[in-house]
């Protein structure tokens, strides 16, 4: 573990793009969509596991597409299902949050609360790539660190980190709450909710894809670069 005051939890709410054979009838002929960046968040499970490995954190991470149910949104969240799935029967629905998605939360919550009892800062990452391109409009930065500006723990060590990665990789585009907003809802904003003093402190990490699907020397090294940022980010 980074540091002797503080606990890492990774997460990674979008790792993969599988449908449980008892769902499969509602996705027939949409291979091609879930392959796409709206099925999954290419990469995202790679760089979590790397996190979790060296700063030796729990990892809780789902390889269901976020088109059975996003695990990053709130249950009553117009996003919560896609096309396909809200139009499902209700108890088809029911049945899907409670194996996929409770699950997952109860998790993560569980892993935080014992930190937190602990005494322990919990700081919690949650990894997620991005599209390089969306609507036509190119995203101008390499990695996007999100989170709430309100939660100053949460801003310090996200300003720290952006600092940290200037001095490693000054051609390295970071941008703070970008390509989203950090307070939008999430997972991190849920468990700001269930976790309100400063003893959680929820950051979600965001990768360009085109990073991620050229692969070779540049993502490797970045990874490498992102943990080693962290580390130095969290233990000043």
């Amino acid at each position: 573990m980074v540091g002797t005051i503080d606990s890492f939890v990774i997460t990674c709410e979008h790792g993969g793009n599988q449908i449980p054979g008892p769902y499969r009838r509602l996705f027939r002929e949409q291979g091609a969509l879930l392959d796409s960046h709206r099925g999954y968040d290419p990469g995202s499970l790679v760089m979590a596991k790397a996190l979790a490995n060296a700063c030796r954190a729990p990892l809780v991470a789902s390889t269901v597409s976020r088109l059975l149910i996003d695990l990053n949104r709130s249950i009553g969240h117009p996003q919560l299902f896609s096309a396909m799935t809200r139009a499902a029967p209700a108890e088809i629905r029911a049945q899907i949050v409670e194996q996929y998605y409770r699950p997952h939360r109860m998790q993560v919550e569980r892993l935080i609360g014992q930190a937190v009892s602990r005494g322990q800062r919990a700081i919690h990452i949650s990894s997620h790539t991005f599209t390089a391109e969306l609507d036509g409009v190119v995203r101008g930065a390499d990695v996007g660190l999100l989170y709430h500006p309100g939660r100053r723990a949460e801003a310090e060590l996200c300003a720290r980190w952006k600092e940290v990665l200037a001095a490693f990789a000054p051609e390295l585009r970071v941008r703070r709450n970008y390509p989203y907003a950090g307070k939008g809802d999430g997972l991190t904003s849920h468990l700001r909710l269930r976790f309100a003093s400063c003893d959680y402190v929820g950051i979600e990490l965001e990768v360009n894809q085109g990073i991620v699907i050229a692969a070779g020397r540049r993502w490797t090294a970045l990874r490498r670069l992102l943990i080693d940022s962290l580390r130095t980010a969290s233990a000043a």
